[in-house]
């Protein structure tokens, strides 16, 4: 595979910001507790969420779309493709077609529905399908119900019945009152028709935008008969004055309170919660924001974040918006011409693959003065896994570890790239994941460890992962 000039220079320019280990450091104190169990990293956390339209884009989701299919394998063996969107309460489904991809207009048949079927196999990952509510057109909903379950097998994780409904009068999709009682009562006449030829269809929801309290009544209400629970998530549109750099990297103090009561809802029902459509910036992102090594930063922090609030998983949106263009956040860039590779946000994805599975534990960090976070993870007995992550754009950390104790050996691989802004040269262990989708030569390199203690040197504005092990 040819590299550009321009890639390996700016992958160059990466390798300082990883070792700069002269420059001043804050001392930052890290401290694990084994005995504080947050909850658990399940093996199919990581997640792509798509617009309905990508489904009927020629070729895209399809096993013979081999780069594609490596890209997102480097995400995890087992994962979560999302289907939905807001092209989704205006998409139909035609079983001969002809197919069309358009964000008001979207047709998907079922030579795409055999393509997508080909994609998971190839992927080993499953499918949360989302359905038309906008037009209420129950006919052709009930149908498209049945030909993605028929096709899909035991890769359907669950149907949604509408995107984010909590805004259809905002969208245009309903006139007047349209409250969660109301969508309540639709919700529970269309699953009951899918139901009547579909006994076994597994469902999620509410698939709310902003109406966190949907999802507690939700749970209430339906949460014995669902496969799980899903909720969307912006930090802001891109077209606000606050869409920036320093935002997307700051923490999300406003949302911690919805975060929270997404977990009181998933264990009231015993059902588990999904954070089924999110990204950086809606609206398809910032420019020069969301397409930085600031958001693979940015996302590697936040999948932790959801993961410590019980969160199941996570599905980033990906590729083609419902406006039509290729979002500024997407973790994987098209050129829509058949050419595929890994956008800046993607290593943040890369990076949290290596490590979250298994049991999260609490971590207590002091480190006054400095944007760095840290999460603790033990996959099984005898091993644990550290992520730091240090988005300040000028100070290195110079962090002692705590709460090593049993363990031997450590290593540690490093997200790196030659600024916050930059847009390429993004490297994880060293190396780039090339054109056609493989990720390789990563290095990791010794951690000393003693007496349950270590040090490491973590430069502004990149993430250290560490293994130790027993």
């Amino acid at each position: 595979m040819t590299i550009s000039r321009r890639k390996l220079l700016a992958a160059s320019a990466a390798l300082p910001l990883a070792v700069s280990l002269a420059q001043a450091a804050s001392n930052v104190s890290i401290t694990v507790d084994p005995r504080r169990s947050l909850g658990r990293v399940s093996p199919d956390y990581m997640g792509l969420g798509y617009e309905i339209s990508s489904v009927a884009l020629p070729g895209l989701l399809s096993a013979t779309n081999q780069a594609y299919v490596r890209l997102v394998r480097n995400l995890g063996s087992h994962g979560v493709i999302r289907i939905g969107g807001n092209t989704s309460d205006f998409a139909s489904y035609a079983p001969r077609g002809p197919a069309v991809s358009a964000p008001k207009a979207t047709v998907v048949d079922d030579a795409n529905l055999k393509d997508l079927r080909g994609f998971l196999d190839a992927t080993g990952w499953k499918l949360i399908w989302g359905l038309n509510l906008g037009d209420e057109r129950q006919e052709n909903l009930i149908a498209e119900a049945r030909a993605v379950a028929d096709l899909m097998g035991d890769r359907l994780l669950a149907l949604e019945i509408g995107n984010e409904p909590d805004l259809f009068t905002r969208s245009g999709h309903r006139q007047g009152l349209y409250d969660y009682a109301a969508w309540l009562a639709q919700y529970r006449r269309y699953k009951a028709a899918i139901r009547a030829v579909l006994p076994r269809a597994p469902f999620a929801g509410p698939d709310l935008a902003g109406a966190s309290d949907w999802m507690t009544q939700f749970a209430r209400d339906e949460g014995q008969d669902i496969a799980l629970l899903t909720a969307h998530h912006y930090i802001t549109g891109q077209a606000s004055p606050s869409a920036t750099l320093d935002t997307m990297l700051g923490e999300e103090k406003k949302y911690q309170a919805a975060l929270s009561q997404f977990q009181a809802a998933s264990e009231t029902a015993n059902r588990p919660w999904r954070m089924c459509e999110t990204a950086s910036y809606s609206g398809g992102g910032k420019q020069g924001v969301s397409d930085t090594f600031a958001a693979a930063l940015w996302a590697l922090d936040y999948l932790l974040v959801l993961a410590g609030h019980g969160c199941a998983g996570v599905n980033m949106e990906t590729g083609v918006n419902h406006l039509g263009w290729i979002s500024h956040y997407t973790p994987i860039s098209d050129d829509l011409h058949g050419h595929y590779g890994a956008a800046p946000e993607y290593y943040g994805l890369l990076a949290f693959a290596q490590l979250a599975r298994g049991e999260m534990l609490g971590v207590a960090c002091q480190a006054t003065g400095l944007d760095l976070t840290a999460y603790a993870l033990r996959p099984e007995a005898g091993e644990l896994c550290l992520f730091l992550v240090n988005k300040d754009r000028t100070q290195d950390a110079a962090a002692e570890l705590a709460g090593l104790d049993g363990m031997v050996h450590g290593r540690t691989m490093r997200l790196t790239g030659p600024s916050l802004e930059a847009q390429d040269g993004v490297l994880l262990g060293g190396a780039m994941v090339l054109e056609n989708g493989t990720w390789s030569g990563a290095k990791s390199v010794p951690v000393a460890v003693a007496n349950g203690r270590a040090r490491i040197h973590v430069s502004a504005g990149s993430a250290a992962l560490l293994w130790f092990t027993a």
